[in-house]
């Protein structure tokens, strides 16, 4: 069997920020009843992270849950553990009416880090992120420029970006020259 590998192999670029693959990561799209005592059970027992309210991930390392839609949750696990996230699931959610789906290789994450990140994505996505407006743990799917992308900020200095793998580079790429453009100096630096 072959050795998977990221979209972008690894790829890194640094100057003032810092965008770079994150790696392997393993992904679930699970939908249901959001309100269900045993899905938030079973999500918080995968990942060991509180179940998320609108708007939010709540994230450590490769273990969160990203708040999707009203009926769906983006389960993030270590990339060799979906397997068995997805047999735990269907074992603790059987009767139930749910989807959970490997997502894993179909989507790319890459880390986007420094001083001033929240300028990079700003420029390329419609979304208020002033830091009053948009926090640490706050997510969002929207878009970066015309493809769809979602992300949310680990920390006030870095972002996780998550897109399609089909267009990872096209996201890195955008990602870079946003970068490259410098600081427009629309948000305050402590």
């Amino acid at each position: 069997m072959s050795d998977a590998l990221t979209a972008l192999r690894g790829k890194s670029v640094t100057s003032d920020v810092t965008i770079t693959d994150a790696g392997l990561q393993g992904m679930i799209t699970l939908r249901g009843d959001l309100s269900d005592k045993k899905l938030g059970s079973i999500c918080k027992t995968l990942t060991g992270q509180a179940f998320p309210d609108q708007g939010l991930a709540n994230c450590e390392g490769a273990q969160g849950l990203c708040w999707m839609s009203p009926d769906e949750v983006l389960v993030l696990v270590p990339y060799a553990q979906v397997n068995e996230a997805l047999a735990s699931l269907d074992k603790a959610l059987a009767g139930k009416h749910y989807l959970a789906q490997n997502v894993s290789d179909a989507r790319a994450l890459i880390r986007v880090e420094g001083a001033f990140a929240r300028e990079v994505i700003a420029k390329l996505a419609p979304v208020d992120l002033h830091p009053m407006a948009f926090e640490p743990g706050d997510f969002r799917r929207s878009r970066l420029g015309q493809i769809a992308a979602a992300f949310w900020m680990p920390d006030d200095d870095s972002f996780a970006v998550i897109c399609f793998r089909s267009v990872a580079e096209y996201a890195f790429d955008l990602l870079v020259a946003s970068a490259n453009a410098g600081a427009v100096g629309h948000f305050p630096q402590d």
